[in-house]
């Protein structure tokens, strides 16, 4: 008799695990960054823009292998639900192979064109100068994190996800004290300012590289990855339908990412160019919503493997029963965080020098922030985690496609520049899919079309 919510436990446990730890590594993995740049924005102005600039290119970059990453757990899991690991090992080789094609195709592109690119956000001789000092050494942490992405994602798949919170955190370590050594010239070292930053990332790359591989490699025994030679034979006849598999599915995963990925350096062009105060609030305001953020692409994640794994187990009614269960949990997450961020506006924002404006447009930005959360909280999950990883993954593409490039982007356009819009209300035009997309969700997912078999 089929039921509203799961029965079963092991679901909620398997669940608040993976999402639990998953928050923790994004929050850490955010935090790098954070560190980069408070510490390259106390050294020079010039330098914490190029780093930004360069950063810009590495958030394409980022959503590349997230997405490569997602398209493989879509598939992993319901292999694991089915405890069929040789495809796991087989699907990880061939993912391995495209993964190392687009980081060859994004490393010749930033070492022949990296004034073109640099050029294509900023206008400044002197940031673009920084900038290519920056992407010189920080492009071939490209070619590390996609790799090392699609490892940890294939160990996200089977339900391993405790080796990427502590990559994350010795990343963080690494990367914050080479930061400090190299960037100011302590301990008798030179002073080497957004050099010294860049080498900071690429040795916490290196290591969380050489970590993750060698936990693949000697200490998982799910998988056993490089038992029986998995890259052998990656396209022979054998394994052309998995190639074949794969690339149907992680195309659309792919485009969707990229699609919106190339729309947020818009965005932020767009709010960019408003009064200076509403960048500074903007910049203070979407700071704290990143950090609540982490906690719904870590929903999301999770959803993604157990709804995969039902699928692979067999059970349509117990599919559907997990995917209620998790749009509940989304939304009932989603009120909490937008009631913590209402609740710490005020003692957050008392931590920031800003002008009375700034301040008072802050606290405003925060409130509709707010609100924004509670709508992405319940779309993204349902959406990535219940939707694609149930095996639809055209359904994400095509709304990111429309409500992107057709809805969003002409909006706050509009917004901005036409019809001169006070600031609060362009921004609520740059979130305004992440409530709109509620709708479409909620219809597709009630629908039940978005179970799929790929396995």
């Amino acid at each position: 008799m089929e039921t509203f919510f799961t029965k079963d436990k092991n679901f909620y446990k398997v669940f608040f695990r993976l999402m639990l730890v998953v928050a923790l590594q994004n929050l850490v993995a955010y935090s790098v960054n954070m560190l980069d740049n408070m510490m390259l924005g106390s050294y020079d102005q010039n330098a914490l823009s190029g780093a930004a600039t360069v950063n810009q290119i590495f958030f394409v970059v980022n959503q590349l292998a997230i997405a490569i990453g997602n398209a493989l757990i879509v598939m992993s899991s319901q292999y694991w639900g089915k405890k069929d690991t040789y495809a796991i090992r087989k699907l990880t080789g061939i993912v391995l192979i495209f993964s190392l094609l687009a980081a060859m195709i994004i490393l010749v592109i930033c070492s022949a064109f990296p004034e073109q690119l640099l050029g294509l956000f900023t206008t400044s001789p002197d940031i673009i100068m920084e900038g290519q000092t920056y992407l010189k050494i920080l492009k071939w942490t490209f070619v590390l994190f996609l790799i090392s992405n699609l490892l940890i994602s294939m160990l996200r798949s089977v339900e391993t996800v405790q080796i990427s919170f502590v990559v994350s955190v010795i990343s963080l370590i690494v990367n914050g004290g080479i930061n400090y050594t190299l960037i100011f010239g302590h301990f008798g070292f030179p002073e080497m300012g957004i050099k010294g930053a860049a080498i900071g990332t690429l040795t916490a790359r290196s290591l969380e590289f050489l970590i993750v591989l060698f936990y693949v490699a000697k200490i998982d025994k799910k998988v056993r990855v490089f038992d029986g030679g998995f890259l052998r034979g990656t396209f022979t006849a054998e394994n052309r339908k998995l190639c074949r598999d794969f690339i149907k599915v992680s195309t659309p995963v792919i485009l969707s990412g990229l699609v919106w990925a190339i729309s947020i350096p818009m965005q932020t062009a767009i709010l960019g160019h408003l009064s200076s105060d509403a960048i500074a609030a903007n910049s203070v305001a979407t700071t704290f919503f990143q950090y609540l953020k982490v906690i719904v692409v870590a929903i999301a994640s999770a959803s993604s493997v157990v709804i995969g794994k039902s699928i692979g187990q067999g059970d349509r009614n117990e599919v559907k029963a997990v995917g209620r269960t998790l749009s509940v949990i989304d939304i009932s997450i989603g009120i909490i965080l937008a009631i913590v961020l209402l609740m710490l506006r005020k003692p957050l924002l008392s931590m920031y020098n800003l002008t009375e404006e700034a301040t008072i447009l802050a606290d405003h930005l925060m409130i509709v922030m707010s609100v924004v959360m509670v709508g992405m909280s319940y779309q993204m999950p349902v959406s990535v985690g219940v939707i694609q990883g149930g095996g639809d993954t055209k359904f994400q593409m095509y709304m990111n496609l429309i409500s992107t490039w057709g809805i969003v982007m002409p909006l706050s356009f509009l917004a901005a520049f036409v019809w001169k819009l006070p600031v609060e209300w362009v921004v609520v035009a740059v979130q305004s899919d992440q409530l709109f997309k509620c709708v479409p969700v909620f219809l597709r997912f009630r629908s039940y079309k978005w179970i799929r078999k790929l396995t």
